[in-house]
């Protein structure tokens, strides 16, 4: 007779063992119909399971994100049963979910076409309205193997083959399709209402590039058709707002095969980079921080002593000069410990804060280059807080504040945190990570914040709170972070000198709220899809003249403007009006100031946005209060 307690605390209890569907079903018709699967003590599982005892009993719909999750892994199975069925001779390899959807593998004679592509959908539509009951069931290692040999399915015989022998598999069938899967899946097709084919890819067999290429088909799933059409939304938005085509049309960037992974800044990309660092020189310098500049080229002992060397190495860009190895820096913290240990410190200098704005290099795969988000040389707002233990409480807190300030300047008002803990592969004993883990929690509740739990996603020297943004379109980019190292000043000989006059070891705290510059740049780009803020803008207004009668005047006027610290440039070119308005505007400059015979008669200019908005007329001196106004106030 088992008891079922539900999330709000009720019980219920059966006569015999009962499914997770036969208690949705007890709880009401809506319930049973919404049902995907049940979570039983916190284990994920179908629907039709059985609990034959007490148990925790939480129902899973469509409206939980692990059901979104059994609605993407149980469409990937859909998009096999449709090629299966339409190309009856490919076989299926592995079908995993991904961020907002899925993807499977297939081996086919020929590749896929955009007609294959449609065809394939349209065939999952007519599955999925014909409800076909999803079926679980269990067959040894051995027996899984000689079935799916039996039906020419070599990949998937070769993938359970490398399967303990003594464990038993789960398959699926669901109308004469089966399918290998550890589950859970939807009770019936016609739970999956809105999905959608989005491309075909090439993949090698297990990831190796030795082994036969397949073809991956891409798709998305969400809960309802309005889900699907708002992610379809935001796909076309970011299709408008790549920083790679914005940064192409507005001249800001390019990268080329020469420098795989790293930025050729164009002036008016680099005017950006550079109001970018020189906002966050200023917030550093007024909240206490040193600015330092540490080599790029370091002896590899130096990284052997810090653990990077053995963690990073495959990623470590390295040189050789007169029989020394020295790495080309991946990151900035040992060689702050250098100028941290540079003189005697005593408990009354903390905490010591040094920043730099570092140039790092890292050698990422070239399959993961992606323009500005992703490279191999990018600079980091990185900083090193040494401290006392009984700091880091003051110090997390003034810099949450600090990062905080910052977003908001930039225009982010949603930050989404997260407390990542010790992973598997670290430094440091047990009672280390204890305190550094409990002094980042206790940091976070003291200001009242809400946080989300990452176990095992700490760095190997210390677990960190990871701030994340989340953009005008709803993606999230993290960014910011601080670290609790108790290991790494001690590995590199960093000391004080207490109050008791003995030698204590300082806690670093690793912090960054932009993170890389470049990648932090990208992300700008992209969330104001290249219309900045005045105060942000490569080119914050153009003089324009009507006709040359105004063209000392507008020199004039450009020289006057420049003196004022605007970032200007002057349009002298034997054009209509018209079309030097609409070039202008082209280019995502925030103001045109027009000038012709009555404003050079007055001193004065016409204001234009770059929105086509008529602004009206202004004395020189008007304007520049006008827009010095707008810069201070960062809107």
């Amino acid at each position: 007779m088992p008891v079922i307690t539900l999330p709000d605390g009720s019980q219920r209890q059966f006569e015999h063992a009962v499914s997770v569907m036969d208690v949705a079903k007890s709880i009401g018709a809506g319930l049973a119909k919404a049902t995907l699967a049940g979570k039983v003590d916190d284990k994920l599982v179908d629907a039709s399971t059985l609990i034959e005892t007490d148990a925790r009993l939480q129902i899973i719909t469509a409206k939980d994100a692990e059901g979104v999750e059994v609605i993407r892994h149980s469409t990937a199975h859909l998009l096999a049963q449709a090629v299966k069925q339409l190309f009856p001779a490919a076989q299926v390899t592995i079908g995993p979910i991904i961020e907002n959807g899925f993807y499977y593998d297939f081996a086919y004679e020929r590749s896929f076409t955009p007609e294959d592509l449609a065809a394939i959908e349209q065939k999952m539509q007519e599955l999925a309205t014909a409800d076909i009951a999803i079926n679980r069931s269990l067959l040894s290692r051995d027996a899984a193997v000689n079935f799916f040999t039996g039906l020419g399915e070599h990949y998937k015989a070769e993938i359970i083959a490398s399967i303990p022998a003594n464990e038993d598999l789960s398959l699926y069938e669901q109308g004469g399709f089966t399918d290998l899967c550890r589950g859970p899946h939807v009770p019936s097709t016609g739970k999956l209402k809105a999905f959608k084919l989005m491309k075909i890819a090439g993949a090698y067999w297990r990831g190796d590039a030795k082994n036969e290429m397949l073809q991956r088909i891409y798709g998305t799933a969400w809960a309802d058709a309005k889900e699907l059409a708002a992610y379809l939304h935001r796909l076309e938005e970011a299709e408008k707002r790549d920083h790679r085509k914005i940064g192409k049309a507005l001249d800001l960037f390019h990268s080329q095969e020469e420098a795989p992974g790293m930025v050729f800044w164009h002036e008016k990309g680099w005017a950006i980079y550079q109001q970018v660092e020189q906002y966050i020189r200023q917030k550093l310098r007024l909240n206490g921080y040193s600015e330092v500049k540490t080599p790029q080229i370091v002896d590899r002992s130096l990284w052997e002593k810090s653990g990077h060397w053995d963690k990073f190495g495959d990623m470590i860009f390295t040189t050789h000069s007169e029989n020394r190895d020295y790495a080309i820096k991946p990151m900035n913290c040992p060689c702050h410990i250098q100028i941290y240990n540079q003189g005697i410190k005593s408990y009354r200098d903390l905490p010591v804060r040094l920043a730099e704005f570092g140039s790092c290099h890292r050698n990422e795969p070239s399959g993961t280059l992606h323009g500005l988000m992703r490279v191999r040389n990018f600079v980091q707002d990185d900083a090193h807080i040494f401290c006392t233990e009984d700091q880091i409480q003051s110090e997390v807190s003034a810099f949450i504040d600090l990062l905080f300030e910052v977003y908001k300047d930039f225009g982010f008002s949603e930050v989404i945190i997260k407390l990542s803990t010790r992973p598997l592969n670290r430094v440091g004993d047990d009672a280390v990570w204890d305190k550094a883990e409990q002094a980042l929690e206790l940091a976070l509740n003291t200001k009242g914040l809400a946080w989300q739990l990452q176990p095992g996603e700490g760095a190997f020297y210390g677990p960190k709170i990871e701030f994340s943004l989340k953009d005008c379109i709803g993606r999230v980019w993290q960014c910011g972070t601080i670290q609790v190292d108790f290991s790494m000043p001690d590995r590199l000989g960093a000391v004080f000198i207490g109050e008791d006059s003995a030698r204590h070891i300082p806690v670093m705290l690793h912090r960054a709220i932009l993170g890389s510059l470049e990648r932090f740049i990208g992300i700008l780009i992209e969330q104001y899809a290249g219309n900045f803020p005045l105060w942000l803008a490569p080119v914050q207004l153009v003089v324009l003249n009507i006709t040359d009668r105004q063209a000392d005047y507008a020199v004039q006027l450009h020289h006057e403007l420049e003196k004022q610290g605007l970032r200007v440039k002057i349009d002298l070119r034997n054009e209509k009006i018209g079309f030097k308005i609409r070039e202008h505007s082209i280019q995502r400059v925030p103001y045109l100031v027009i000038v012709g015979d009555k404003e050079m008669d007055n001193h004065a200019v016409t204001l234009r946005s770059q929105q086509g908005v008529d602004l009206g007329s202004f004395s020189v001196i008007d304007l520049v209060d006008r827009l010095k106004t707008e810069i201070a106030d960062r809107k």
